[in-house]
């Protein structure tokens, strides 16, 4: 592949996961993000507001962990 086609094949991979999985897990990508996100929520006073769903809050956390640790075990197996 091209190396100025990379970021571009980036792009559209996160599009497609967040068109995917965007309703169900709040496009959650991004550790950081998520737990931001997720804290402001349940501090601020918004009335009316639903939960914050902290029952899910570990799974952006665990969830890249697990994609880099099987990342590295298929590279290793892949790899020459």
């Amino acid at each position: 592949m091209a190396d100025g086609l990379a970021p571009v094949v980036n792009g559209i991979l996160i599009a497609s996961i967040g068109m995917s999985f965007g309703a169900t897990t709040g496009y959650a990508l991004n550790p950081a993000r998520d737990f931001g996100a997720r804290l402001a929520y349940t501090i601020l006073p918004i009335p009316n507001k639903g939960t914050a769903n902290w029952q899910y809050a570990w799974v952006p956390f665990i969830g890249p962990l697990i994609g880099a640790g099987l990342a590295v075990v298929f590279f290793k197996l892949v790899a020459p």
